[in-house]
This record gives C-alpha cells, sequence and structure tokens, in this order.
C-alpha cells in the first residue's frame, strides 16, 4: 500500500480549518491540523510534513514565518498561503519569500484540487531531477584507504579551478567517480556533467558526438545537432577512454583546449564553448607518446592535474567497507565472506566487487553472507589456476573443445566475444585486451555479429 502524504494544516479560525482539513483528506492526504503559528513552527520541529497549507494572518506567529521555519527545514517542500486578505502586495511578499503558491478564501474545492495536482507534479519533477543528476554524477566515492585520502584531498584541492585533469587507473577503478567529484566539489556543480566514452563511439561518428554537426552534413543529418562540448557548455565534459581516439580526433580536441571553440561537421563558423575538462584513460599515454600514437602536445594539455588511482588489490583495506556499502539494506558480511572477498585478486576492481556483492546479498539466506557462498560465485574464469583447481572447478573436468565441435568458426567467435564482452560488464576497451585485438577490430566484429 502506498503512503499518503502528510499535510501540515495551520489555520486559526476554526470552520476554515476543519474545511480545509476535510477537502485535504478527501483528496488523499493526511492530515495535521494546528490552531496558530507557533503550535505549526513547533510541528514542523516534531515530524516530516510534504506540503504545508498555511493561513496567512494568525495569533503568535503568521503565515510568512511559519513559511520561513517549513524552507528553512526543507527547501524542496511546497507552502502554500491562505488569505483573506488577497492583495498582489501580499502574494508577491509571499512568493518573494518561497511560496509555492497563494489561495484566497474562501477556498473553492475545484481551485484547492488543481493545486494540490499542481504541487505534487512540481515534487515529482524535483525528485526525477534529484535523481537524474545523482545517476548522472554517480555515487560518493568509498574512501578507507590512505591513498585514496590522498586522492581525495588532491580533487578538493583541485576543484575549484579551471585546470584540465587526467585520470588514469584501471578498469573499474572508479574513474568516473572521481571525475564527478571533481564537478560536484566546483564552481560549476549546478552546471551540466557530461560523459563520453570515446572508445564506445565509432570514429566516423565520434566527431559528430562531440562536435554536433549542422543539417544535411550527411546522408541522415536532416537538423543541427548539439555536440557534447555544447550540451557541457559552462559545465563538465568527462572524456572516459580519451587513449582511443585517433591522431586527427586529438589534433581537433587540442583545438578545443587551446582556444576553447571548434566548427560543428558540415558547419564553417567557429563554436566558442567554456568547457572544464576531466580525462580518463587505463592506458600508458607516456608510452603511446613515444610509440607516435598520441600526440604529446595533448598530453600535456590534458595532464596539468594527473591523477592515478591504485587498483583495488593495492588498497586491500577498502574491500569490505565497499562490499558493505554496495550490499542491500539489512544484509551483512560474516567473518569468513570478509576473509574470502579480501583474497580475491579483483583483477576486475572495484565494478567487479559491485558486481559479485550484489549477486551474493541476492542469494544469501537469512541475511547473512557466508564465506562459502562468496567463494562458490567468485569469477571461476578468472581465478589463479591453484583456486580454480582447489575450490571452483570440478575434479572430474570435462573436455572443454566438446561442445564447440560441429559448430562453425564464426559462431564459435561469435560466442566467445559475447562472453568475454559480458565477463568485463561491457568494457570494450578490456574486452580488447583480453582476446588480444584491437579496439577497432572488436568493434567491427560486433557490427558484423549484428549486421542484417
Amino acid at each position: 500500500m502506498t503512503e499518503r502524504e502528510l499535510v501540515l494544516l495551520a489555520d486559526d479560525e476554526p470552520l476554515s480549518r476543519e474545511f480545509l482539513q476535510e477537502a485535504l483528506q478527501t483528496f488523499g492526504f493526511d492530515v495535521e491540523a494546528v490552531a496558530d503559528g507557533r503550535e505549526a513552527i513547533a510541528a514542523l520541529q516534531r515530524r516530516h510534513h510534504d506540503l504545508v497549507v498555511t493561513d496567512l494572518k494568525m495569533p503568535h506567529a503568521d503565515g510568512l514565518e511559519v513559511l520561513a521555519a517549513a524552507k528553512a527545514a526543507d527547501g524542496d517542500r511546497p507552502v502554500v498561503l491562505v488569505t483573506a486578505h488577497g492583495t498582489m502586495d501580499t502574494a508577491v511578499q509571499a512568493m518573494r519569500r518561497g511560496a509555492d503558491d497563494i489561495l484566497e478564501k474562501p477556498v473553492a474545492l475545484d481551485e484547492l484540487e488543481l493545486l494540490l495536482e499542481r504541487q505534487r507534479s512540481r515534487r515529482r519533477l524535483v525528485r526525477e531531477n534529484r535523481y537524474l543528476r545523482a545517476e548522472s554524477q554517480g555515487g560518493e566515492l568509498v574512501v578507507a584507504s590512505a591513498a585514496m585520502q590522498r586522492i581525495v584531498e588532491l580533487v578538493r584541492r583541485v576543484a575549484a579551478s579551471r585546470a584540465t585533469v587526467l585520470v588514469r587507473g584501471e578498469s573499474g577503478t572508479g574513474k568516473e567517480r572521481v571525475a564527478a567529484m571533481v564537478h560536484r566539489l566546483g564552481d560549476r556543480a549546478d552546471q551540466p556533467f557530461v560523459k563520453l566514452n570515446c572508445a564506445a563511439i565509432p570514429e566516423s561518428l565520434l566527431e559528430s558526438e562531440l562536435f554536433g554537426h549542422e543539417a544535411g552534413a550527411f546522408t541522415g543529418a536532416q537538423r543541427r545537432r548539439e555536440g557534447r562540448f555544447e550540451l557541457a557548455d559552462k559545465g563538465t565534459l568527462f572524456l572516459d577512454e580519451v587513449g582511443e581516439t585517433s591522431p586527427a580526433m586529438q589534433a581537433k580536441l587540442l583545438r578545443v583546449l587551446q582556444e576553447g571553440e571548434f566548427e560543428r561537421v558540415g558547419g564553417t563558423r567557429p563554436v566558442k564553448v567554456d568547457v572544464r575538462i576531466v580525462a580518463a584513460t587505463n592506458r600508458d599515454l607516456a608510452a603511446d607518446v613515444a610509440a607516435g600514437r598520441f600526440r604529446a602536445d595533448l598530453l600535456w594539455r590534458l595532464e596539468v592535474v594527473p591523477i592515478v588511482l591504485p587498483p583495488l588489490r593495492e588498497r586491500p583495506e577498502e574491500i569490505v567497507p565497499l562490499a558493505r556499502h554496495f550490499l542491500r539494506p539489512g544484509i551483512e558480511l560474516d567473518a569468513g565472506a570478509e576473509a574470502a572477498l579480501r583474497a580475491w585478486p579483483w583483477p576486475g576492481n572495484v565494478r567487479e566487487l559491485q558486481n559479485v556483492v550484489q549477486r551474493i546479498g541476492l542469494l544469501c539466506e537469512g541475511g547473512v553472507v557466508t564465506g562459502d557462498l562468496v567463494r562458490r560465485w567468485l569469477a571461476p574464469d578468472v581465478a589463479p589456476a591453484a583456486e580454480r583447481a582447489v575450490v571452483l572447478v570440478p575434479a572430474a573436468a570435462p573436455d572443454p573443445f566438446a561442445p564447440l565441435v560441429g559448430r562453425s568458426l564464426a559462431e564459435v567467435e561469435r560466442g566467445l566475444i559475447e562472453r568475454t564482452l559480458a565477463q568485463c560488464a561491457g568494457n570494450r576497451t578490456r574486452t580488447a585486451q583480453v582476446l588480444g585485438i584491437g579496439v577497432r577490430t572488436l568493434f567491427n566484429k560486433l557490427q558484423d555479429r549484428v549486421a542484417p
């Protein structure tokens, strides 16, 4: 059953208060009714109310004082003022102080119903915006090691600047979380945080994704489209896997970093933007520069502030705190589970830990995760050979090639790619590394897989 919303109703006139209370209950609310402003302010301190409806003229404390107390406790909570003195000055003053709506006595039921629906819609939008912002920026980092505490302190020091930041680390170490923290702690926190995984976009489409295109720029471009740089104007653009970009794209990125402008695909006029760049990579870009695969001048521009995230195996004191963070409320780890989690090398880092913990949290019995359950569900295909033999592989292992006999080579290759991609949580760069092929080769094979 859905919990009913609670309204605080403050009105010193008994007949008006009884009428509004009955009307609000008819419209599906629970109501706490009080007779003056002082009682209303006290009620706000005792419990949470989803909506406040208050008369403007009341003894001890007026509606504007109730409004101030309600907004101080919860700035997103709607407050509606009811007045028999419905002058324009009163309405303007109330709105300036944060009132969400005004009703004039005598209150008409249809007006009240319309107002309540309007406020419900507004609250839904506020909740959705808050959720989408949290989804975009990610959650807070769980910090339980000296190494990560130093990284958080570095982020706090550089967040307020406009310096570009390059976050390096293995796949799954939390590079996107660090990028979101740079944005959240800086002076652009109220502006867009836009993300793009450079390895996930085909080279032929990456320029349009970054810089947008004009109508008619290519087949199918029926109207102008803004790219990620324009969407991130005044905010932050997170370029993940920037090491996967081509030399031509690197040159275009360098121009934006140097001059703050670019042209849309098919366009001739420069577009000016003010964007703070945070980039990330799991590659050794210095080695790529030495090998001629990455521009040295672009690396200098990106790595004004370098941040290196250590793999999870190098910060074992964070494994159990992270696991508890990922568990559903009410689920606990016993001592054996904690020991098993700490003993695992976590080649997939925090992303792998989150996957395993969420799985065992669903499968545990009695709300307690045991060591046996953890060991049973740690991925056997990435376990060390000795551990596979002792714990995870049956004594009489079947011939691994038997299921492949009679199948075409293309079918076997397709199955191997799909399973490796799933094991790497959809990370194409990591998948290509495991398979020993290039990212573009992997992309072409995936395109062949879905081609009609």
